[in-house]
Parts: structure tokens; sequence; C-alpha cells
């Protein structure tokens, strides 16, 4: 070996034996090699003589690398020879008279790969101006064996890859030298080629089938460009259907005839011209070998084969207007389907054939006038026969789902979107047979309940999905009246006990499913008793599993909503099934459970809620139902916090998860009571719940700092409001005292919350409240909240910024709520005007600088309501008139939308900027001349606004006509902007 043998040895060397500094200096001394003038021949030189296969490889890849980036300054001499030898190379020859020369036809497929690379290159640069016999020079050389055949067609793979195929994105020059190129070959060359690979199958299919599959894969890839009558012909379509037929021959063979078949199949062409060549094709003689052959690489390719066949006819279906020759179309789709059914219930199918965008396309076919023949309602029930196979759970996934462990969550997830197609593609079904899809769901049903235990879990999962998603596609009418046989399913399914019904997935499935075809018994009551049963039984809230539990809660809850009255007889009957699963509720083992978002099991409270809490049921029943529920919760609640009492110290978590699965109880309870009713028709009621707001106030002074029962008491508060109206005041003073103890952001925002709601609820009736506790709120959000800009950007991303940021929105909230409800004279009280000055800054910094523009235009509205009820004569706010007109005025309603970053062409911002016009003509309707002339005079002035532009604003302003003031002041802002760039352009 010499130095450069060595050096190429080193550099691929992966044996762990070579330092890195020796390796480094293996690749400068071979890049030093590359860099030489002579590198061509020096490669070449190495190729007739190195039996290395790394020097090979290496020599090969920089030839590759020369031309790519040298081609055009080399010599044609150099070109020649290079072109000389690697043709000779490709071809099985000796570069030079010596007879022992090493052939690289003999190395490995990445070193014959790697020349065919080569080869393309150049075909690149010279085909077909240069190298025009290119082609023509290789076949008569192929008659030499599998070793120039197997090259020939690594080239042509090769010209595929790098230059022809359009599964790949291309440069638009590579686009016009691919096209060049084919055209040439078309002209010149393909029919030889073409020729040469039937000899080539013909002769070796016996004798080498991998050669001879390597070739068939080699046409497959052509045959989409090339002249279809080259192959579609009585010459080479019998070659094709008799390697696909013969038994007996490898699946590799086989499998490569069914891809040359599919890509004929597949040629882009005129549907009529299509149609004649699928009908020439005779496929029928190939459609039993899908289920003969078992599952084999051959079976894979048919099965690719007969989809997109069919796919290919459907097309025609859809785009031949001709009756006979969509009738043929039809015909020839009829035959394969049966086929292409039991491939997508028994085999691998290619990703590139949809399954659902092709049996949607089918079922589209069916939507006519006409009713559907019998072919199509077989072919309706194999659809629904895949649907319910591809939407069915993988039986190794049964226990992970019914845990509900991390594989089962993927599994869920996995499914849940996999099945969004296929349930659209039920409804679709669903719509044009409409008697079919109900007789297989019933059938799907009675099956998977005859099934044993081990098998029908996944069974009775899938068909109760079926039916549930069917339910989509029914309007409301044939939901309530149960249209078809929806009359013997919604009952058979209320009534049935499935096997495996202590299964997760199966019992939520069921309880949803039962939920959707409430309608049905809305106007069917006989079915209320079965329907009572399944959500009170185990199959519903006394289900073994908790998260089955919680979701029957929950949708049981949404029954009562539904049927309301209808269920006032069996109320005993629902508060006797339900007494065990409410006091559970209330336990301290079951608040030490996990909560699960929003179906923690509170539901079943306002279930109950919903139904004692109807004006049907007598007063003194619904008296004792309440109390019943109410007096052992707040006697829970009492000892617990007498307990606390005592024990002055820590509270366990426990205690705490208690009291608050009690508020959470309670809170849900009390939704199904109106405030007519507690307040005018039964105040009795009533008394009951200000009996328990007195007992859940006491959680605020006990534990004044968990926050979790400060929410849930604060949450229980809202609903009292809602619940009790105005009866609620008296113990409002002590509820907002308590709240007001904790002055966290976080804490705050949930007292302006409910500050806000009372004031929408009562209005000015909350005044004295609001003098009372606004000085307080000042106080601690002054001293929180920053004069200007919360930080924000990279690294302020944080809790606490999060929480002012929230803290901010909601204190601006509070305050328009508090001035459009006439409640601006709060601010104005002793207690409150020492923080009137903090307000009016706040407030005009954020109208004119929030990045938020809906915050923006909150405190412009709030400026509006201020100067509405401020602005008199005489002076009601000292000082206010002038720090509206000098400070607001001209800082938010000029300088504020003179800046760039105000952008006309967002709707938010043309929002805010009707608001900031708004209050212009309030100013000037309250403060005439004092704003118009200082706003003019100073603020124009500064502007630089030309005196004529200022003249019409001021006619504007003073006249009626909103919709033109804001247009002309958009255009005047505009041109003032225009003039700050340095070119006066006015209108």
């Amino acid at each position: 070996m010499d130095d450069l043998e060595k050096a190429i040895l080193i550099i691929f060397d992966e044996s762990g034996t070579v330092t890195s500094v020796l390796k480094s200096q293996a690749g400068a001394f071979c890049q030093q090699i590359k860099d030489s003038p002579s590198i061509c021949s020096i490669c070449i030189e190495r190729l007739c003589f190195s039996k290395l296969v790394q020097v090979q490889f290496w020599c090969l890849q920089c030839l590759h690398e020369v031309l790519r980036a040298r081609y055009s300054g080399m010599s044609t001499e150099e070109k020649n020879f290079v072109r000389k030898s690697v043709f000779s190379m490709a071809c099985y020859e000796t570069i030079d008279s010596n007879a022992n020369s090493v052939k690289v036809l003999d190395s490995p497929p990445y070193v014959r790969n790697k020349l065919a690379q080569i080869l393309v290159t150049l075909i690149y640069y010279e085909y077909p101006e240069v190298w025009s016999s290119v082609f023509l020079d290789f076949i008569p050389n192929l008659n030499k064996g599998g070793a120039v055949i197997d090259m020939f067609c690594r080239v042509l793979n090769a010209l595929d890859d790098e230059l022809i195929s359009q599964d790949y994105p291309r440069a638009p020059e590579e686009g016009v030298i691919s096209g060049k190129i084919k055209d040439a070959m078309r002209l010149q060359c393909v029919g030889q080629i073409v020729h040469a690979w039937y000899d080539i199958v013909s002769l070796y299919k016996n004798s080498d089938s991998e050669l001879c599959a390597f070739v068939l894969d080699t046409m497959r890839r052509y045959i989409s460009w090339i002249e279809i009558g080259l192959i579609a012909n009585n010459t080479f379509l019998p070659l094709l259907f008799e390697l696909m037929l013969v038994e007996g021959l490898p699946d590799q063979l086989r499998c490569a005839a069914s891809g040359c078949v599919l890509a004929v199949v597949s040629k882009r062409m005129d549907p009529q011209a299509k149609l004649t060549l699928l009908q020439n094709l005779q496929m029928s003689r190939v459609f039993g070998l899908v289920a003969a052959d078992g599952d084999s690489e051959f079976v894979s390719g048919l099965a690719s084969l007969l989809t997109g066949y069919a796919s290919e006819l459907l097309d025609c279906v859809k785009n031949i207007k001709n009756g006979d020759l969509k009738r043929a179309s039809v015909d020839l789709l009829n035959e394969v389907l049966p086929s292409v059914f039991y491939i997508m219930q028994n085999c691998e199918i290619d990703t590139t054939f949809s399954i659902v965008q092709f049996l949607s396309g089918y079922v589209a076919t069916m939507k006519t006038p006409s009713p559907l023949t019998e072919s199509q309602l077989y072919h309706v029930g194999q659809i629904l026969e895949v649907i319910r196979m591809q939407i069915r759970y993988d039986p190794m996934y049964r226990d992970n789902l019914d845990v509900l462990d991390k594989v089962g969550k993927e599994e869920e997830d996995r499914m849940a979107e996999h099945r969004k197609d296929l349930l659209v593609l039920l409804r679709s079904v669903g719509r044009v047979a409409p008697d079919v899809t109900q007789i297989f769901i019933r059938n799907s049903l009675s099956s998977a309940v005859g099934s044993s235990l081990d098998v029908n879990v996944e069974e009775v999962e899938a068909a109760l999905s079926l039916f549930y998603a069917y339910g989509e596609s029914l309007s409301e009418e044939a939901m309530k009246t149960g249209s078809g046989i929806l009359r013997e399913l919604v009952p058979m399914l209320l009534s049935t006990k499935f096997p495996c019904h202590s299964n997760r997935r199966v019992a939520l499935v069921y309880l949803d499913t039962i939920t959707r075809y409430m309608k049905f018994v809305l106007e069917n009551n006989q079915y209320i008793p079965l329907v009572l049963a399944a959500f009170l039984d185990d199959r519903g809230i006394h289900h073994s599993k908790v998260k089955v539990s919680r979701r029957a809660s929950y949708l049981f809850m949404r029954v009562v909503k539904l049927l309301k009255s209808k269920l006032v007889p069996f109320i005993e009957t629902i508060l006797q099934s339900l007494h065990d699963t409410v006091s559970q509720f209330t336990s301290m083992d079951y608040a030490s459970k996990e909560l699960s978002g929003s179906e923690d099991g509170s539901h079943i409270f306002e279930a109950i809620g919903l139904l004692i809490g109807m004006e049907d049921v007598p007063l003194e029943k619904q008296s004792e139902y309440l109390s019943s529920l109410l007096t052992p919760l707040c006697q829970q609640v009492e000892i617990l916090i007498a307990g606390s009492r005592i024990q002055n110290s820590e509270d366990s978590p426990s205690k705490v998860a208690n009291i608050q699965q009690i508020i959470m109880a309670i809170n849900a309870l009390s939704k199904g009571f109106s405030e007519r009713l507690v307040t005018a028709s039964r105040p009795a009621i009533g008394l009951m719940f200000k009996q328990t707001l007195d007992v859940l106030l006491q959680i605020l002074i006990i534990f004044p700092k968990v926050e979790t029962l400060r929410s849930k008491v604060t949450a229980f508060i809202h609903r009292m409001v809602e619940t009790l109206g105005s009866s609620v005041f008296p113990y409002l003073p002590k509820a907002l005292e308590q709240l007001l103890a904790e002055s966290e952001p976080k804490e705050l925002v949930g007292f302006l919350v409910l500050l806000n709601q009372l004031i929408c609820k009562f209005s000015t009736s909350v005044q004295d409240i609001l003098e009372n506790v606004y000085p307080v709120i000042g106080g601690r959000i002054f001293s929180i909240l920053p004069r200007d800009t919360i930080p924000s950007g990279p690294g302020s991303n944080t809790e606490e910024i999060r929480e002012l940021q929230e803290l901010q929105r909601t204190f601006y909230t509070f305050l328009h709520v508090m001035a459009t409800h006439d409640l601006s004279s709060v601010f104005l009280s002793p207690k409150s005007q020492g923080y009137l000055d903090s307000m009016m800054q706040l407030l005009l910094f954020t109208s004119c600088n929030h990045k938020d523009l809906v915050v923006r235009k909150a405190c412009v509205q709030i400026f509006i309501r201020l100067i509405k009820d401020w602005c008199t004569r005489p002076e009601k706010v000292p000082g206010f008139q002038t720090f509206v007109i000098e400070a607001f005025a001209t800082n938010c309603c000029l300088y504020s939308v003179l800046d760039k970053s105000f952008e006309f062409r967002d709707a938010n911002t043309v929002s805010l900027f009707g608001e900031i016009v708004l209050a212009q003509k309030v100013m000037y309707e309250k403060l005439g001349n004092d704003f118009l002339i200082n706003f003019v005079s100073k603020g124009f002035l500064a502007a630089h606004c030309p005196q004529e532009l200022a003249e019409e604003y001021c006619q504007k302003l003073q006249g009626n006509d909103m919709k033109s003031l804001k247009s002309f002041y958009q255009s005047l802002i505009e041109n003032l902007r225009t003039q700050q760039n340095g070119s006066l352009v006015f209108r």
C-alpha cells in the first residue's frame, strides 16, 4: 500500500485503535491529494488496481465531488478520460490492457451505487448534447450478464432519485434538465430500454429472481412518464401477470411484478382512456390471490395493487359523464370491492392508501335520489365492518386502558385521533343508509353481548362507540321519535348489563351513549326507570372505578337537567340510592383521593339540587330533603372547625380536603335553587342557605391562610349572591372583611371579581359597601402595582409577574364596572380621596401605553364616564378638569395615537381609536372651548399641525357626525406622522 491508501484506511477505520490525531493527519493528507489538479487520474488509477473497497469508495466519492464542483473548468481531454474510464467500469471492462485490473462491479453495492452516481452526474452535464449515446452504448453490454444488468439498473435508479422523481423537491433548473433528459430518452432509447427489460426478465425469471425483481423495480419507477403502450400491451402485461399468478416463484419477484402493474394502473390519463386501460388489464384473475397466499410480501404488494386499482376506478366513476361508461366503471368497482374489503380487514395496507378517503369517496357516490342497489347495500355493510374493526382496541392494551397508566393514556389518545375520520365516515354512511347502519349496530351489540368475557371487552367498546357516534348524524326529530329501529336499540341498551361492565372504557362509553339518546327518553317516559337504574347501579354512580363513578355523576346531572319535572315521582328512590354516595363524597377517605378536573364528583349534589329545587316538589318535602342534606354537612364543618380551634396547630391536608369537599357539595347543591324560589315563594328555603352561609363564613376566620378553602368559600359567596339576591347583604360585611385580610395579588383578584359581581347585580345598592372596602383595596393595589409598565419579555414570565398582570387587568375591569354603574362618587368619599391622584396617574399611563389595546380601551372608557360625571359647573372635583384638558387630552388623544405602534390596520386599534375620538367629543360637550383651545393651540401646535387642518378639526368636532369626525381625525393623524418623517404631504 502506498501512503494514500494507508491514509484512506485510517480515515475509514472504525475499530477504535486509531487516535484522533492520526485520523486528523490522514484526513489532511487525503484532502491535499483531493486538491491536486491530477486528482481524476489518481483516482482512476487506484480504481484499476486497488482491491480495497475503502479505497475504491473514496476514489469514486472524489470523482463525484470533483465532477459536481469543477466540471465546467475541466479540459475536454480530462472529461473524455473520466467518461471513458467510468463507463468502462460500468460495463465490466478493464480500463487498460492489464488483465489483472480490478473490476469495480465485483465490489459491494454501496461502491456500485457511488459509480452510478458518477454516471448520473455525467448524464446531468452531457446528455443529450455531448454524450448522446450513453443509454444506447449501455444496452449491447447487458448481454455480459447480471453484473452489468445490475449496474444499468443502479444508473437508472440513481437518475430517478437524483433528477427525475417528483417525490423530492427540486430546484427550477433541475426541473428543466429533468424534462430535457426525459424528452431525449423518449425520442431516442426508451423503447430499446423497455425491450431490454422484457428480455432480461424473460431470460432470468427462473434462474435469477433477485435480478429480475431489481429490473422490475427499476421499470416501475419509469412507467409514470414513458409511453404507456410500451408496457400495457399484449407482450409485457402477460409476462407481468404470469409472474404474479405462477405459484412457487419467490415473493420478491411476484411483488415486483405487482408493483409494475400498479404503476400502469396509476398512470395519469384521461378518465375514459383510463377506463379502457383498466378493462384491458382483466384484474379479476388476481383477486383470489389475496386470500389464497396468506400473509406474505407478495400479498402486501397485491394489496397495494388492488387498493390502487379500486381508487382509480372510483375516480372513473366520479369523473366520467357518459352513462354507459360510468356503469362499466361501477361494474368493475363492484367486482374488486370484496377483495378491497378483505384487504382492509386482514392485510397490512400501504400508508399511501387512505382507507377513510377511499371509503368516503365511495359513500359519496351513493348520495343520489334513487334508492341503493342490492350490491351497494352489501357494500355498506362491509364498510361498517371495516369501521368497526378499525376503531377496535387491541386486546394487548386492555389492562393499560383499564387502569389508564402511561401506556394506556397514550393508546387512548392515539385511538381518539385515529377514530376521528372513521366516525365522520360512519355518520356519512348513517345518512345514506340509516336502516342498514342501525341494524349493523344492533347486531354488533347483540354479538358483543353474547361473546365470552375474555374477548368481548373490545367488541363491546367498539359497538357502543359506533352507536354513540351514529347519534351525531340524527336530527333532533329522529332522536325524539326513535326513527328506524332506535325504538328497539335504546331500550335494549338501557336494559343491558354487559359481562365486561367493570372495564373502565366499556363503562364510560356506555354512559356517554345512553346520555346521547336521552331525548328519546324525554319523549318516551316509560323508559325513565331503566335510565335511573343504569345510572344508579354498578354501571354508573356505584361503579367500582372512581373515574367512572365521577363521570356518571356528571352525566346524571345532565340527564336531570333534561328530564327535570318528569323525575319528581322518582325523587325518593333516587335519594335513597344516592345516600351512600353523598356520605362517601364528604368523608375523609374520599376527600383524600385525587380530584379529576371538572369531574370531581360534586355533580351528584348538583343533580340532587336540580331535583329537589323544582317548584313541583311540595314545600314540606323540599324542606325535608334540603335539611337532610345541609344539616349533616354543616355539622361536619362545625365539628372540623371546632377541632381546629382546640388544636390550634397546623391542620392536616386531609381535614382541609374534607372541608373543601363539603363546600363544593353545598355549592353544587345550591345551583338547583332559583332566586325567586328562595326569596319570594319559599323564604324558608332561603333561610336554610343563609344559615349555611353563616357556618361556612367561619372557615375564613379559622383558616385565614389556607388559599384553597378561601377560594372555595369565595365561590360559595358568588353562588349565594345569585341565589339569595339582596338578602345576602347582611352577610357581606363580615365576608368581605375576612377576604380582605389577605393582600396577595392572587387573593385580591378573587376579591375584585366578587365585587364586580355585586356591582353588576345590585348596582348603586352596594355603594355603602364599596365606600368601606375601596380605601383598603386602593391602599393595597397602589402599593403593589407599579406606576408604569409591568416587566415583559425574556425572563419576565414568572409566576409573580403573571399574578401582577392578572391583578392589573382585574383592577381595571373593577374600575370600569364601578364607573359604568354610577358609582364614581365612591372614588370621592372622604376615605377614598387620598387614592384619587394615584388612580388618575395609573389610568392615564395605561390609556397611553399599555400593550393590551383592550385594557387601554377600558381605561379610555373610564375617563369618558368620569368626565361625564365630574366635569360640571361648579367644578365637582377640584383639579380634575385641568388634568383632563392638559394631561389626558394631549397625551392619550393625540400623542399616543401619533406613535407608529398605533397600527390602524388592527381591529383592536380601530376600536380603541373610536373611543379616543368619542372622548374628545365628550370633552368638548362638557368643557367646551377650555378643552378645544388648549388641545388645538398646545397639542396640535407641538405636533406641527397646519392651521387649515386644525380649523377643519374644530368644525368636525362641533358637528354631529361622529363617523365623519373619526375618519377625518384618522387622516389627520396619518398626515402628521408623514410630516414627522420629513416629507410634508397633506390632503
